[in-house]
């Protein structure tokens, strides 16, 4: 199992508040053939400062520094400059479980190597001081149908092998939802996908956090009805589709080539609209969110 080499890629914006917990979490697991490679992303405060102390006491953290890209940029150049077998997302402010990337290359190990393939497992939502707020959601229902419209994993709990992160280098989106659905619609579509389901991390849940996720399932609606509807977020999940399309088309399985043909397809009629609102499979896990979504296609909005 330890000759399995895990990159630990961190993406870091001014995260001197809690990036230490993390870092901490990380270099305490149990897996030990790991590389921390960490690009910042034009931090303004001390955690550059941060992690180079940490490189004075562990010899397998790499820091690189670069330009402010966003978040998904950075993470995506991250993969251009990690060198492994396997390929872990981390964000700067949660706390690893300690056996999380043992999990996850025990999970890897088991799959065809020459696909694109991810392990996943779960998390668990704390507050700011890293005080229990609940239990995420543990039974997780994929398809690549569904990894169209939602991102079934959360990207600090995924671990993916190089074949992946060389297709992504290969055809870096120019535009995508999250760097970690677009790893996930990868491997759903074209690779394989296994699911752990233990909690491996503590997500910190903070205000600058990028959705309202594990804040409750009526303020998490709120948050989608808001950024999906009215901030072009289904024209942005629409275009993602389009991107994974002009790349993977051809190496599709006949039956994902109808699905992504049809929920792609971007001549609204009445006749298309009907197809996609009464499409016979579950668009999205929970009952709410796929009458939503169904809605949202007879209205023409996707």
């Amino acid at each position: 199992m330890e000759n399995k080499k895990v990159a630990v890629i961190m993406s870091t914006y001014n995260g001197e508040r809690f990036i230490r917990e993390q870092l901490d979490s990380i270099v305490n697991q149990t897996y030990k053939n790991i590389e921390i490679v960490v690009r910042d992303d034009g931090s303004k405060d001390n955690t550059v400062a941060i992690v180079k102390e940490y490189m004075q006491k562990y010899s397998n953290i790499v820091l690189h520094q670069g330009e402010n890209l966003g978040f998904i940029k950075s993470f995506f150049e991250l993969l251009k400059l990690a060198d492994a077998d396997y390929y872990a997302y981390a964000d700067q402010d949660d706390v690893w479980i300690e056996n999380k990337i043992e999990l996850a290359v025990n999970s890897l190990n088991n799959l065809d190597d020459t696909k694109p393939n991810m392990a996943f497992g779960n998390s668990d939502y704390y507050d700011e001081d890293m005080k229990f707020i609940g239990a995420g959601p543990k039974n997780k229902k994929y398809s690549f149908l569904r990894a169209l419209f939602s991102c079934c994993g959360q990207g600090m709990t995924m671990t993916v092998n190089r074949k992946t992160r060389d297709m992504i280098i290969e055809n870096t989106p120019k535009t995508c939802f999250f760097h970690d659905w677009w790893t996930y619609l990868l491997c759903m579509g074209l690779g394989n996908v296994a699911y752990d389901n233990v909690t491996t991390v503590k997500y910190r849940r903070r205000k600058e956090n990028a959705t309202s996720e594990g804040q409750g399932y009526f303020r998490l609606l709120a948050w989608r009805i808001k950024h999906l509807l009215f901030n072009d977020g289904m024209k942005d999940i629409k275009q993602q589709m389009i991107n994974f399309k002009d790349y993977y088309y051809y190496q599709l399985s006949e039956d994902n080539k109808k699905i992504i043909d049809l929920f792609s397809n971007n001549e609204y009629s009445f006749g298309i609209a009907v197809k996609k609102a009464f499409y016979p499979k579950q668009i999205r896990n929970n009952i709410i969110d796929d009458l939503m979504i169904r809605v949202i296609f007879l209205i023409g909005v996707l």
